[in-house]
């Protein structure tokens, strides 16, 4: 039986056939992959498909599902490029090496690396006599190139007191200078943008929605940011939600700080965080931190945006945040509710993957049984999770887009948003699945008898 938002016939998805491909070069490429062998998912998206694959000039190949004669083809294009791939994993490798030597901390390498190990294969092979001087010029090279824009820097810049002292005066102004308005009634926003989400989630993608742009164009985006500053309830339509979906721990966003530090382990939520924080993220996770303004510029503009609707400044990408939260709040990997009439095309989709998922399935055996766990509530806490998805879903969106928002990026239609909305929606679900494997792993190393999970498991099932 065909997989429900699968095409019929013999059309096969792309993220398939290059698992496929891939796994079939066979070993030399574990720095390029994740632990079951599959490619990294930033494997896939800084090497496999803009360097291998090459949509633009393969449109045939852009499709998330492939017939039998594209997909042939994008297996033979990977296949054809295992030499190579094998020599950008082992440049990659002394790469990384290089890199601890030099005392180079900043940013992440497979960002700042996958493609330039790519380069560097198809210009030498593998790594020959000469690798070791290419490899620290590679590495100083990139590390010149980020213009000071690194986490060092804004480290700098935010502990100069007389610094510190101004930015808190110009939060404390941009915060009191805020619009503030009683609760408003967001009903039509969200009935708005069932309507966008409805034609979304389909094989071709969505179709064209005149919704979105008079979301876009009524301010409806800002209208929840402001809500949210407000005691607002009921903004989803449903009980015991609260409005901000988890974006803050507090019952109302709090006024921004400057901060001097951050953690990735301990981030707070996004509403919550401080300029630092907002901004270490940003600096963190940019592949080209050359293209994002000089720190001064980067931190005088946080004070405003932090200050504003939602922490964000472009109403598309405020409008994409009001989407992800209609689309947050039906969102049911465990399938134990009663589908609701308000589901979407997009929430049809986007379920139907996650209730596919074999972590998912053992996580329902796991919340709907009365019997305890016998693994001490490691996976029954990762089952728990899947009952609340929104926090995780609102708060990946919104490091999403508060990115594209400092680098000036709008989400100009609906195709564009929804392809962010469902990039977040895939990305929190391997997160999870990747966190499931973890734990069984862990398990399976440690007192607790593997035969004991599995005898739990199967009556479960049962």
């Amino acid at each position: 039986m065909p997989l429900p938002s699968q095409p019929t016939g013999a059309r096969r998805p792309r993220a398939m056939v290059i698992d496929g491909a891939w796994r079939a070069l066979g070993p030399g490429l574990e720095s390029l992959s994740g632990p079951g062998g599959a490619p990294l998912t930033r494997t896939v998206k800084l090497i496999v498909l803009p360097l291998i694959v090459r949509p633009a000039l393969h449109p045939e190949l852009a499709a998330d599902f492939l017939a039998p004669e594209p997909a042939a083809r994008l297996d033979a294009l990977i296949r054809e490029s295992g030499t190579r791939l094998v020599a950008t994993a082992l440049w990659f490798t002394l790469l990384k090496r290089t890199r601890r030597a030099l005392g180079v901390v900043a940013g992440n390498p497979q960002d700042l690396y996958f493609q330039r190990c790519f380069e560097l294969a198809a210009e030498h092979g593998e790594p020959g006599a000469e690798a070791g001087a290419l490899a620290r010029a590679v590495v100083e090279d990139v590390a010149d190139a980020d213009g000071g824009r690194t986490v060092d820097a804004l480290k700098r810049y935010l502990a100069d007191v007389a610094q510190q002292d101004r930015l808190e005066v110009e939060l404390g102004v941009a915060w009191e200078g805020r619009r503030l308005t009683p609760a408003a009634d967001t009903s039509v926003a969200v009935a708005l943008a069932s309507d966008v989400l409805e034609t979304c989630g389909g094989v071709e993608g969505p179709r064209n929605s005149p919704a979105y742009s008079s979301m876009v164009e009524a301010g409806l985006g800002e209208l929840l940011g402001r809500t949210l500053w407000t005691h607002a309830s009921g903004v989803w339509g449903r009980d015991g939600l609260p409005a901000h979906l988890g974006l803050t721990e507090r019952e109302l966003p709090p006024r921004p700080q400057v901060g001097r530090g951050a953690s990735t382990a301990t981030l707070p939520a996004p509403l919550d965080r401080t300029l630092f924080e907002r901004l270490f993220v940003v600096l963190q996770s940019s592949a080209r931190r050359e293209e994002l303004p000089t720190v001064p510029e980067l931190v005088g503009r946080e004070v405003g945006r932090s200050c504003a609707p939602l922490g964000l400044y472009d109403e598309t990408l405020r409008v994409a945040a009001l989407l992800g939260g209609q689309l947050a709040v039906g969102l049911d990997p465990l399938g134990i509710k009663a589908p609701p009439s308000g589901w979407t095309e997009a929430h049809r989709a986007v379920n139907g993957r996650w209730r596919r998922e074999a972590s998912v399935l053992r996580a329902r055996r796991m919340t709907v049984s009365p019997r305890p766990d016998p693994d001490g509530g490691v996976l029954d806490a990762l089952a728990q999770d899947l009952r609340t998805p929104w926090t995780a879903y609102m708060r990946r969106l919104w490091v999403r887009l508060h990115g594209r928002d400092v680098r000036d990026a709008p989400l100009t239609d609906a195709a564009s948003a929804w392809a962010v909305l469902d990039g977040v929606a895939r990305s929190v679900m391997m997160d999870h699945r990747a966190r499931v494997r973890s734990a069984l792993r862990t398990l399976t190393a440690s007192a607790v008898p593997p035969a004991a999970v599995a005898e739990a498991a199967e009556s479960r099932s049962a």
